[in-house]
């Protein structure tokens, strides 16, 4: 809950703590139906949570992870409209959550201007990386699109070394794993990384 405390005034971090329950999810888990899975809202206390989207063939692309940093909902919608059912979410480790229920957040949004701005600025940083991810897949070359994640991965774990097969990078990337291991060869003899059995380090 530390992580609310920082975000909320005390009469709204009581209201969270009071109405929010905890949820456990261990690592690995895939949630095919956000909506079905949390019934209420739940935001990020600690872990990270990948949200992709699939096509028809069941290829899938990163929209964007949430995690302990953002503290923010994974997806505001999931509770009060009908999600895309192509929209899955993956857990990248451990995570807990805490899950608001809908009319709760109803309740605060007429009552706590500090709960509007938490709601908004979720929005906005979801906004950002999708047009950011937009950008990147029609405009930036393949290496600068998986340079791009390599780097957001090492930011969020705190360390150069991720540990990642090539496979888990082309499902997140939406490409094939013979391409991303190309790439990341490239990479490689360029001095920009180093290659591991299932980990790459940014050098």
């Amino acid at each position: 809950m530390e992580s609310l405390a920082k975000l909320f005034h005390s009469r709204l971090n009581e209201e969270v703590y009071a109405s929010g329950q905890l949820k456990s999810i261990p690592a690995g888990t895939t949630i095919a139906n956000i909506q079905t899975y949390f019934r209420s809202v739940p935001i990020v206390l600690s872990g990270c949570i990948k949200v992709l989207v699939s096509d028809d063939d069941s290829r899938e692309i990163l929209l964007y992870s949430v995690h302990r940093a953002d503290g923010f909902f994974i997806s505001f919608l999931g509770g009060t409209q009908t999600l895309n059912e192509k929209i899955t979410a993956k857990i990248e480790e451990d995570t807990e959550v805490l899950l608001i229920p809908i009319v709760k957040t109803i309740e605060w949004t007429r009552e706590f201007p500090e709960w509007t701005n938490f709601v908004l600025q979720s929005y906005q940083k979801r906004c950002n990386e999708l047009i950011n991810l937009v950008s990147l897949v029609a405009f930036e070359r393949v290496e600068t699109r998986l340079y791009h994640l390599l780097t957001q991965k090492s930011s969020l774990f705190h360390s150069s070394d991720i540990i990642i097969t090539h496979q888990k990078l082309a499902n997140e990337l939406g490409m094939t794993r013979e391409s991303v291991s190309r790439v990341l060869k490239i990479m490689e003899r360029e001095k920009r990384i180093l290659l591991h059995r299932n980990k790459i380090s940014i050098l």
